[in-house]
């Protein structure tokens, strides 16, 4: 079973998120255990002040680091290996579903969700294994970032979704845009299903799927082609989508 610990001010707000859906029934089938801690309850004084105001001056709050290294160090007593320890901030490695696939499989992530102007830097450079930021933008806290990087983990490991290839065809985890996908009826209102998924021949389907994977690829981020390894077919279907959108 996964451990998931998560440091965070606002434990309330985790409660929607692991109690629905896909998180809820991972954890319902011991796929993973949360645990969300409010780290203000590791303060050292009668107050469980966590912020103070930054040295030299300046706008804004700073976490305090005594909090953080007790509370962290509980945590890590506690679990069963030794754990990585994530931070949610604007300056840590932009997230990707390689970074999601490289978390599931570890078994024990600890995420640190900070708030007001920043953290007391010495929790980055002891405490801290892994910076995250989910995108060039900044929010009031951690917790959404946080959220968002669970979700991505918690759903790729094994039993959670209901079928172990589900998210081998992802965007992202080719390498490429996912492919466009369709349900019935066959006809919408005169918007039809192209023939190919109803033709039964699942050559012609799989080959179909790779192509618009690589149109919805060159269409929307042509970027990612730059770090993606092509078959020589999948070359010569790239030319000929090229052309097509010229």
């Amino acid at each position: 079973m996964k451990k998931i610990d998560v440091l965070t001010l606002f434990p309330e707000m985790f409660e929607g998120v692991f109690g629905h859906s896909i998180l809820k029934r991972a954890a319902e089938n011991n796929a993973v255990e949360y645990n969300v801690v409010n780290f203000r309850a590791y303060a050292d004084n009668k107050h469980q002040t966590v912020d103070d105001y930054p040295y030299g001056g300046g706008a804004g709050m700073v976490l305090k680091p005594q909090p953080i290294f007790d509370a962290v160090a509980d945590l890590r007593e506690k679990g069963a290996s030794s754990p990585r320890v994530i931070l949610l901030c604007p300056q840590g490695e932009r997230y990707t579903q390689k970074k999601a696939e490289e978390l599931a499989t570890l078994d024990h992530l600890i995420f640190i969700c900070g708030h007001y102007e920043g953290y007391d830097e010495r929790i980055r450079e002891h405490v801290v294994t892994d910076e995250i930021s989910i995108g060039d933008f900044v929010l009031t806290g951690g917790e959404l970032g946080a959220m968002v990087v669970i979700d991505s983990v918690v759903r790729l490991l094994p039993g959670v979704l209901g079928k172990e290839e589900s998210h081998l065809s992802d965007s992202f985890s080719t390498g490429l845009l996912e492919h466009p996908h369709y349900t019935r009826p066959a006809d919408f209102r005169g918007m039809k299903v192209p023939d190919v998924l109803i033709s039964g021949n699942h050559r012609l389907i799989d080959e179909w799927r790779t192509k618009e994977s690589l149109r919805r690829t060159v269409l929307r981020r042509p970027d990612l082609l730059e770090h993606v390894e092509l078959s020589d077919i999948q070359k010569k279907w790239l030319e000929e989508i090229k052309k097509e959108s010229k």
